[in-house]
């Protein structure tokens, strides 16, 4: 390990893949090999899915670096269209064609330039005398007399790319130079149907250009491999608009196309965000299901991440134990800190990085210590969480521009939420929601507005005794399920950090004065039972059987049965801090303590209730319990000095 303290050196990387090759982790040992990148290298698929931050970007860089490269051992192009790009694909149009085929061709160009520029470099420098078949020639005549010399690089930086397919884009809608082939377009063409056919037919010789050279050469796939054509970041330049979304259909129609075409000679991969990909609706859709790996992580994958990115930075000696018991706390909040870390993550590498990195700068540079305490955890937590609210937004802005506004019917309460809760909640603001965004009227549903926030990731849930988020599970929600679980990502910015609305129980008197030492019986070992003591002891058994009441409803949510215990202990605990025989004495008057208890066991009936939880999970059952006691003790409170108060059919 380098000199000085470790955690100064303990680094996660950066946010994204880009400057992580530059000046992160990335090529540091601090990429983690996972199935998408092993798919992405075997060319069994072509179509790499995955949310935002999910590591689609970071397989590129890795694919284009030397270690990639060299495990590739072939050709690399990676295309990332800007905006410029972008637009002259949106607009691209040919009459005789729908858009989407439009499209289509418009990409296969750029692919078919992007091979044949390849084929000229590589010919000359990997085939000894290539560069003088008469194929390999043809090609290099026709990119030059086409403005697309393979003297600007193979990449797509700079702006070169919009402006060479403005130029693409003006030869599909005219004619393209194609005497390098032999065909003279004004001649050869002139008897084209159409606009659209036109272009198809100038494009199908361009591509069967490419494809003879790519044969003369043997470049089959057998000498070596496959020249590898990647295409990323398509989201910088997509918005949920028709001609976007024929932007992306026609990549896959025309990526499809070209792996027919050449073959062996060239192999594609497509880099999508899961929300752009799972909005698409065409005819050939069901075609592409073989083609598409989805990129998932779960913890052990992430703890394996952090491990790998730690020892990059702070050196390979670094252990998983020193990282996670010595440098971090063994535990937050009672749970192992590794799994209470990843599970207020989304399941994504950048969030991960995001919130490690948090938790060392606040340590080491906020409050200058050589470890990380459970507090600077929490405190890292609370500033993730508030990062992560903003960022849901600003990810799905363009898809669901109203996600923002429903932050606010999550707030300071239960991160358990309930269909009916929900609902009520809803309709006090849909008439506003539906005014301020009248475009997105038909997703301003309760039902629509459930399905977008499980989409996202923002809700989960519950089925059987689990919660279940996206990604994890295909099925959408259910009309009948009517439980759902805020992601422990958002709870700290919300306010939201107990499962359900629940008023909290205040402790009376007795804690403060047993704490102060004003407690002083009249006689040492006093013990006897009178009215007051037996009027406590029917509290204590009221809280047992509410307890009770709670483990035998196995189907009750777990965090909220784990809630309810927990409030319910404290009145137990408070109870059991008045000494038998001691109640006067602690100016403790025990019928307004017996009702006070009763009310706050009346309320939180009523909160149950009201909440919405369906009566399945046994809910009601605690509630009527609770009920039943809090009658009881009121009973009680008012009775003889003989009577027991047990009148509650217990």
């Amino acid at each position: 390990m380098a000199d000085g303290p470790v955690l100064a050196q303990l680094h996660f990387g950066r946010e994204d893949a880009e400057r992580d090759v530059t000046e992160g982790l990335l090529l540091r040992g601090g990429f983690l090999p996972n199935a998408a990148y092993r798919g992405a290298l075997s060319g069994r698929k072509m179509l790499i899915i995955g949310r935002k931050g999910s590591g689609k970007s970071a397989i590129c860089m890795q694919l284009m670096a030397a270690d990639g490269a060299r495990a590739h051992n072939g050709g690399q192009i990676l295309v990332t269209p800007d905006e410029a790009a972008g637009e002259e694909i949106r607009r691209f149009e040919l009459q005789g064609l729908p858009g989407d085929s439009a499209k289509a061709l418009i990409w296969r160009y750029v692919f078919a330039v992007h091979a044949a520029r390849h084929i000229v470099t590589h010919a000359k420098g990997t085939h000894g005398g290539g560069h003088k078949l008469d194929s390999v020639k043809a090609l290099g005549r026709f990119l030059k007399q086409n403005g697309e010399s393979v003297d600007g690089g193979q990449g797509s930086g700079g702006g070169w790319l919009g402006e060479r397919l403005a130029r693409g884009a003006r030869g599909l809608q005219t004619s393209l130079s194609l005497e390098a082939f032999g065909v003279k377009a004004s001649v050869d063409l002139a008897q084209s149907p159409s606009e659209g056919a036109r272009a198809a037919q100038q494009l199908g010789i361009v591509e069967q250009g490419v494809a003879g050279a790519f044969a003369d050469l043997g470049c089959d796939g057998n000498v070596h491999p496959p020249l590898l054509l990647m295409v990323d970041q398509l989201e910088q330049v997509w918005s949920a608009e028709p001609d976007s979304n024929s932007m992306v259909i026609g990549l896959l129609l025309a990526a499809k196309h070209a792996t027919s075409r050449y073959g062996r000679s060239v192999r594609f991969l497509l880099f999508l965000r899961a929300d752009i990909y799972d909005s698409l609706s065409f005819g050939e859709g069901d075609k592409f299901h073989g083609d598409e790996l989805r990129i998932g992580w779960t913890e052990k994958a992430l703890r394996d991440l952090a491990l790998a990115r730690a020892r990059a930075s702070a050196g390979a000696a670094l252990s998983e134990e020193y990282l996670w018991k010595v440098l971090f706390p063994e535990t937050v909040g009672g749970e192992d800190t590794a799994t209470y870390l990843f599970r207020r993550c989304l399941p994504r590498p950048r969030d991960a990085i995001q919130f490690l990195n948090a938790c060392q700068e606040t340590a080491w540079l906020e409050n200058g210590r050589d470890r990380i305490t459970e507090a600077d955890v929490e405190q890292a937590g609370r500033q993730f969480s508030a990062w992560k609210l903003k960022d849901l937004s600003s990810e799905y802005l363009v898809a669901h521009p109203f996600l923002k506004n429903l932050f606010p019917l999550f707030q300071n309460t239960g991160y358990v939420v309930t269909r009916a809760a929900l609902a009520g909640r809803f309709e006090t603001a849909a008439e506003s929601f539906r005014n301020d965004f009248p475009a997105y009227a038909h997703a301003l549903t309760l039902s629509g507005v459930i399905d977008v926030l499980y989409g996202v990731g923002f809700l989960g849930v519950r089925r059987g005794s689990g919660v279940v988020f996206a990604g994890a599970d295909d099925s959408p929600v259910q009309p009948h399920e009517t439980e759902f679980h805020i992601h422990a990502c958002f709870r700290a910015a919300l306010g939201a950090t107990s499962p359900f609305d629940l008023r909290p129980y205040e402790p009376l008197l007795a804690h403060a004065r047993i704490v102060s030492g004003n407690f002083n019986p009249e006689t040492p070992g006093f013990t006897a039972r009178n009215r007051d003591d037996r009027l406590l002891q029917q509290l204590g058994r009221s809280c047992h059987s509410i307890l009770a009441q709670v483990g035998r409803a196995v189907t009750l949510t777990p965090d909220v049965g784990d809630e309810i215990r927990r409030q319910i202990n404290r009145v137990l605990d408070d109870v059991n801090r008045i000494p038998p025989g001691a109640a006067s004495s602690m100016d403790v008057n025990v019928d307004e303590y017996l009702l006070g208890a009763a009310h706050y066991f009346g309320a939180l009936a009523a909160q149950l209730l009201a909440g919405g939880l369906d009566d399945t999970t046994g809910v009601g059952a605690v509630a009527h319990r609770m009920e039943d006691e809090a009658r009881g003790l009121r009973r009680a409170a008012g009775g003889s000095f003989g009577s027991s108060g047990n009148s509650s059919g217990r």
